[in-house]
């Protein structure tokens, strides 16, 4: 069995199955267009690929450091401060500073879940 996360679409080694791995709540996949800003740098366009109640991954094409604060704008919100946990092959993942509403998390997987696929 392969162990790279494109290859199996809920076993061990799948994107599914790792991202569920050591998080406080569950992640759910989705495509929701954004802008992500490091504190002292620009915001720069982003796509969220996955969303829970205590954080996000992204894309960010140049690297990010762990321990940097940012912050994320989806649509319709304020932005939501984070902190870069891990960087890797033009993805970052963030931890929200405060969780998300169950309201507001519900309501972007509805919108944005399945989007673009």
């Amino acid at each position: 069995m392969s162990t790279t996360w494109r290859d199996s679409r809920f076993g061990p080694g799948s994107y599914e199955y790792s991202a569920q791995e050591d998080r406080c709540a569950p992640r759910t996949r989705v495509r929701i267009p954004a802008s992500l800003r490091a504190s002292g740098s620009k915001s720069f366009p982003t796509t969220v690929h996955d969303l829970s109640l205590g954080g996000f991954s992204a894309t960010a094409l140049n690297r990010m450091h762990v321990g940097t604060m940012c912050w994320l704008s989806l649509p319709g919100l304020e932005s939501q401060q984070a902190e870069v946990a891990w960087w890797q092959d033009g993805l970052v993942g963030c931890a929200f500073a405060n969780l998300l509403s169950p309201i507001v998390l519900d309501s972007m997987i509805a919108q944005y879940q399945g989007v673009g696929r």
